[in-house]
């Protein structure tokens, strides 16, 4: 009976060390979670995002999750709300999400971003031509922004507009004003003859091109904006207390040694380079003087 209890209890203490070992003493990590607002078709965003998810977790050493929002302003409710820790933001919401979390901090940007611009774009029937000039035939068509938080399908095509018309919003300019909600949208509603003339995302243009969903009779460039700084990576300023000193600098080296043209091809960059917060006043100022951001 000593020699079976004795053996009981040898098993118990093994086991004891077993579910107290190093796996049960390192409980689980919290989910690193990003988003990133949506500028094209949910299929690109998810083939994008989900090779990002898939690469941060083998560099940072923790669960990371990409969640898809529905449009601009609910990617900076995630932020602001903490529901997501990082997120690839345009330039202006960005500003939006720095401003409303403290703390916060654009930490990469893609090369392209530095020097950003947009397409005027118009339908072939508008006869519209291109120009280096900024295209003053296209007052009393119909015209379509993007996002109504676009930094180049809102922001900053309505500051060209306004700068061309003086004393002039768009909805004084044009025929009839509209947002589409994504770059993608834009293409199809002027390619199809919804709206004369369109502001878009260059690059968005550029990978719609190559994907074969721009037909070059029915929709053209007709202008290329002066460039201004747009996308990037906005990282909130608590993540070091959940995810451990220089958890940021960490994420901030994982984003910049991205050389995978897989991961970098869907987003039109060639690769990332660091920024920070300074880089963006411009895209305040602009703001301002549109009367989109208090």
């Amino acid at each position: 009976m000593r020699a079976w209890l004795l053996r009981l209890a040898t098993v118990s203490v093994l086991w004891g060390a077993a579910v107290s070992g190093p796996a049960a003493a390192q409980a689980p990590s919290k989910p690193f979670v990003f988003t990133g607002i949506p500028d094209q078709d949910e299929s690109r965003l998810v083939e994008r995002f989900g090779k990002v998810a898939t690469y941060l977790e083998g560099k940072l050493g923790v669960p990371v999750r990409y969640i898809p929002v529905k449009n601009y302003p609910a990617a900076v409710t995630a932020f602001t709300n903490g529901q997501v820790q990082l997120a690839w933001f345009g330039g202006f919401t960005g500003v939006q999400a720095r401003r409303a979390v403290p703390g916060s901090q654009a930490i990469a940007q893609g090369a392209e971003d530095a020097a950003f611009k947009t397409y005027f774009i118009a339908n072939a029937a508008t006869g519209l031509q291109k120009s280096a000039d900024f295209p003053k035939a296209i007052a009393g068509k119909t015209f379509t922004f993007g996002s109504r938080a676009s930094t180049s399908g809102r922001l900053m095509p309505e500051f060209f507009i306004r700068q061309a018309f003086p004393g002039q919003t768009p909805e004084q300019v044009f025929e009839r004003v509209g947002f589409s909600g994504d770059h993608s949208r834009t293409i199809q509603l002027v390619q199809s003859g919804a709206f004369a003339v369109g502001a878009v995302d260059y690059s968005v243009w550029d990978l719609d091109s190559k994907a074969g969903k721009v037909d070059g009779k029915s929709v053209s460039v007709i202008w290329e904006s002066p460039t201004f700084p747009d996308y990037q990576w906005t990282v909130r300023g608590d993540v070091d207390a959940t995810y451990g000193a220089g958890f940021t600098e960490k994420l901030k080296a994982a984003l910049i040694g991205i050389t995978d043209p897989a991961i970098l091809e869907p987003f039109g960059r060639t690769k990332f380079t660091p920024v920070t917060n300074a880089a963006y006043e411009p895209l305040v100022e602009v703001g301002r003087s549109t009367g989109l951001l208090d």
